[in-house]
């Protein structure tokens, strides 16, 4: 069996951020959902489970910090290429996230920032593949 990824992270509403997510383009394993959780799936591998405060606490060894207040994490969603970059950046705008910087543009690598309605941190990325090969 391939590992798999899942990133738990913190939400105020999860049916609110449910719907964020699917306006992105991320589909909901029902398995692993609930009024309290949302397993959002990113691909085959990799599942972001959206948690309410409290469920999220009874995993957590520590106090729950606040996206919208500090940064605890970033999590790169890598893409086919910079119109996909652009494409998941809008439909998070359109869905009620925010951009809080302009989008970098190193030639080889290409990324933009969104902050999901919680204020977690994503950040679609593309890399030109001939640049990565050594």
């Amino acid at each position: 069996m391939p590992q798999m990824i899942f990133v738990n992270i913190p939400v105020t509403d999860v049916a609110r951020s449910r719907k964020f997510y699917e306006a992105i383009g991320y589909t909901v394993n029902e398995q692993f959902s609930d009024p309290t959780a949302a397993c959002i799936v990113i691909s085959e591998a990799i599942y972001l489970m959206i948690l309410n405060h409290e469920k999220f606490a009874s995993f957590a060894t520590k106090p729950l910090g606040d996206p919208a207040k500090t940064t605890a994490m970033m999590i790169a969603l890598s893409q086919d290429s910079r119109a996909a970059v652009d494409k998941i950046t809008e439909a998070a705008l359109k869905a009620g996230g925010s951009e809080p910087k302009l989008a970098q543009d190193m030639g080889f690598m290409y990324n933009r920032t969104f902050h999901d309605p919680d204020g977690n941190v994503f950040e679609p990325m593309w890399m030109d593949p001939a640049a990565v090969q050594g």
